[in-house]
């Protein structure tokens, strides 16, 4: 059984799909954007501040999370501890959800799926939607009186719509698991791609800024200078591989030379 042959590219250069998809994500998302050393000046206003806020309530949601699941309902129902953890998750909860909704007005009202960030956009608001139903999923874990109470409403309303089978809100485990496991995974996956999507086009700027400002032409220039250097090392590289097609050429050549 052979091994999958590589691909070659103009140039005489041989890669396989490692190097193209290393390729394909140094060009997509270059280690200056990725990790900008500075950032526009517009970025100084606050409310490019709730953004951030929302990851940072995200991350201790997160943790406390884990917590919680680990040691389970009998500790944080009867422990001071664990009181406290259940306690501060429920309040990060509440402060995501309210740096995540001024974040995302603050952005509608500055048309943030300008210049082709119509993505960002869409999944800034599909995180939005799935955190709705994973903090639903949480306040049933509640295990008290009205935890119980809209889980019921809410088995009749699913019903309804005929998947009250498939989702099943009176199912505590299934609810866990529904918490724990697969929403918490689609809103890191989403929120890791709307990051991402950040950094490829950039911090969107006001609609007041004019593409005369210092910080907009800095920026041009950088993207300018970041695409030149990807096109010396796109030539560097085909000249490499050029010369080892050379070299692979001449070495045949050069044994049958002795052969004769």
């Amino acid at each position: 059984m052979t091994a999958q042959s590589p691909h070659s590219e103009p140039g005489g250069r041989i890669v396989n799909w490692t190097g193209r998809l290393r390729g394909w994500g140094v060009r997509t998302l270059p280690p200056e954007r990725l990790l900008p050393e500075t950032q526009p000046s517009y970025v100084a206003s606050w409310i490019y501040v709730f953004g951030m806020g929302a990851i940072a309530a995200l991350a201790y949601v997160v943790v406390s999370g884990l917590v919680l699941a680990l040691n389970g309902p009998s500790w944080y129902h009867v422990s001071a501890f664990g009181y406290f953890v259940n306690s501060t998750h429920l309040w990060a909860v509440e402060l995501f959800f309210m740096t995540m909704v001024i974040h995302l007005w603050g952005k509608f009202w500055m048309a943030s799926w300008r210049g082709g960030r119509a993505l960002t956009w869409i999944t800034g608001v599909i995180a939005f939607v799935v955190s709705i139903v994973t903090a639903f999923t949480g306040y049933l874990l509640q295990t008290n009186f009205d935890s119980e109470w809209i889980a019921f409403q809410a088995k009749d309303a699913l019903n309804a719509v005929g998947v009250g089978a498939w989702f099943n809100v009176a199912n505590l485990g299934q609810v866990l698991m529904w918490h724990i496991v697969l929403l918490p995974l689609a809103v890191g996956a989403v929120v890791v791609l709307h990051v991402l999507l950040v950094r490829v086009h950039g911090v969107v700027s006001p609609l007041e800024a004019a593409e005369t400002d210092a910080q907009l032409r800095t920026d041009a220039r950088l993207r300018t200078d970041a695409q030149l250097g990807t096109d010396a090392q796109l030539r560097t590289d085909a000249e490499l591989g050029g010369m080892q097609a050379r070299d692979s050429q001449a070495i045949p050549e050069a044994g049958t030379g002795g052969a004769a």
